[in-house]
C-alpha cells in the first residue's frame, strides 16, 4: 500500500506557478479529456475502471461563510466499490460522539478503554504500546486511524459503538447509502460481526463506564448478490467464479464526500448530518487528519522511509512523497483493497488561499481476480488520484475568488501544540 511518487510533478507545478492551461470549463469530463498525458488510460475505458469523482468548489462571502458548487463524474450509488478504510472516518466520529452523549463525569476520549471478550473468537485489548501511557483509549484509536489507517483501531471503535447503533446513527443523519457491518483485516462471519465485545472505561482503579457485549438483530448485507470479477483466491486456491460483495461494507462516494463536508463545515450543512462533537474534538480530528506520521510524536511512526509525509495522501502525492510543502495540508481519509483505491479530502493551500473538497474512487484489477494481490495500484490507480488532485489544485490556483478565505481554523490545527 501507498507507493508511487509525485513530488516531481508537484515541484514543477509550484515552480511554474500553475500557469499552465487547467483545461477547466465546468465539466469534469472535459477536464480529464483535456489532459491525455495524465488521464488517457482511464478516459479511454472509464467503465473498466469504475471511476467516480466529486469535486466541490468553495467560495466565501464577505463574512467568510462558504458556498459550495459540486461537479461530478460517473457518480452512481448503485455502482459498487469496496470502501476499505474510508469507513473508519465516520466510525471514528461516532466514537467521539458516543463519548460526548454518554455524558459521564470523568469520561473523556482519553480515558482508558479496556476491551474484553465474550466469545472464544473475540480478542481483548488492554494495552497499547504506541500510546503515551501504554493504555488504549478512544482518542488514541482515532489518532491511529487518521495518521496511518490502523485496522485494529477501527475494530475496537466498531466494538465500542456496536454494529446496529453505528449504522442506525449514520442512517438517521441522512447517510442512507452506507452500511458498515464488519471488522477489517480479521476474518469473521456475519454472525460474529453482529456481536461486539464488552468494553470498560477506567480511571486508575475507578470504573467510569461498563458496556456489556452487544448483538445486532439487523441484517445489513445487500439483498441481492454483488458480483464482480471472474475469480478469487480462497484458502490459497483459485476459484473460478465472480466474487460476491453483498456481505461487504458499503460507503457510497456521495456519502463519503458529505461526511467529510459535515466534518469540515459543520455549521454549514443540514443539522441532522452533523456529528455531536465539541470544538476541541474538531481541532483534535483536524490535527490528526492533516498531520504526517513523523509529526505525531508516536515512536512507531518515526520511520520516515516507512511513513513519509505523503503516506495516506493519495491526491497530489500518490501515497509516498517524502515531503510536502509547508503551505499545503490535506485533511483526508483514503482506503484501498481488492483493487479499489479511494480518497476523500479537504485540501488547503494557506499561502495562496486555496481550498476545495475532492472525493474519488478507481478500480484496477486487470486479471479480474480477487485476493491474488495483483492490482495495478502503482501503475494506474495511485498515479490517477495523484494527477487528479494536482489537476484540480491547478484549477483552484487559476480560479478567481471574490473573497480570500480565512483558513485560520484549519491553520491552527496544523501548528505545533
Amino acid at each position: 500500500m501507498l507507493r508511487g511518487g509525485a513530488i516531481g510533478l508537484l515541484a514543477v507545478a509550484l515552480l511554474c506557478g500553475c500557469q499552465q492551461n487547467s483545461g477547466w470549463n465546468g465539466s469534469m469530463d472535459e477536464l480529464l479529456r483535456s489532459q491525455p498525458e495524465r488521464f488517457a488510460t482511464v478516459t479511454q475505458d472509464p467503465g473498466k475502471y469504475r471511476v467516480q469523482i466529486i469535486y466541490t468548489q468553495i467560495d466565501r462571502d464577505a463574512e467568510n461563510r462558504p458556498q459550495f458548487t459540486s461537479y461530478t463524474y460517473g457518480v452512481n450509488p448503485d455502482q459498487y466499490f469496496y470502501p476499505a478504510s474510508t469507513v473508519k472516518l465516520p466510525t471514528a466520529l461516532l466514537a467521539l460522539e458516543k463519548i460526548n452523549e454518554l455524558a459521564i463525569p470523568g469520561l473523556t476520549r482519553d480515558s482508558t478503554m479496556l476491551t474484553g471478550v465474550a466469545s472464544d473468537w473475540q480478542t481483548p485489548a488492554t494495552t497499547d504500546s504506541s500510546s503515551p501511557n501504554g493504555l488504549p483509549s478512544v482518542g488514541h484509536y482515532v489518532r491511529k486511524i487518521l495518521l496511518v489507517s490502523d485496522n485494529d483501531a477501527f475494530n475496537r471503535l466498531y466494538e465500542f459503538i456496536g454494529q446496529e447503533p453505528l449504522n442506525e446513527s449514520l442512517h438517521e443523519k441522512g447517510y442512507r447509502n452506507t452500511r458498515i457491518f464488519h471488522r477489517l483485516e480479521v476474518a469473521r462471519n456475519a454472525a460474529e460481526n453482529a456481536k461486539t465485545n464488552p468494553v470498560t472505561f477506567v480511571d486508575g482503579d475507578t470504573t467510569l463506564y461498563t458496556q456489556g457485549p452487544q448483538t445486532s438483530d439487523t441484517n445489513y448485507a445487500h439483498d441481492e448478490p454483488i458480483l464482480l470479477g471472474r475469480a478469487e483466491i480462497v484458502d490459497g486456491e483459485r476459484v473460478n467464479r465472480p466474487k460476491d460483495f453483498s456481505g461487504n461494507n458499503v460507503f457510497a462516494l456521495q456519502d463519503l464526500h458529505d461526511v467529510m463536508q459535515a466534518l469540515i463545515f459543520p455549521q454549514f450543512v443540514e443539522e441532522r448530518r452533523r456529528f455531536n462533537l465539541t470544538e476541541d474534538d474538531y481541532q483534535f480530528v483536524y490535527r490528526n487528519m492533516a498531520a504526517y506520521p513523523s509529526e505525531s510524536g508516536i515512536a512507531e511512526y518515526a520511520d520516515e522511509e516507512r511513513y513519509p509525509d505523503g503516506y495516506v495522501k493519495f491526491f497530489m502525492y500518490g501515497g509516498s512523497a517524502p515531503t510536502i510543502p509547508e503551505n499545503i495540508r490535506i485533511f483526508n481519509k483514503p482506503g484501498d483493497a481488492y483493487g479499489f483505491l479511494t480518497d476523500c479530502a479537504y485540501i488547503v493551500d494557506f499561502e495562496n488561499g486555496v481550498e476545495f473538497l475532492l472525493a474519488a474512487t478507481i478500480f484496477t484489477n486487470a486479471n479480474e481476480t480477487f485476493n491474488d494481490d495483483t492490482y495495478e495500484y502503482d501503475e494506474i490507480a495511485l498515479p490517477f488520484l495523484r494527477d487528479l488532485g494536482m489537476a484540480i489544485y491547478e484549477v483552484e490556483r487559476a480560479r478567481e475568488r471574490e473573497h480570500v478565505p480565512d483558513l485560520g481554523r484549519f491553520r491552527q490545527a496544523t501548528l505545533p501544540e
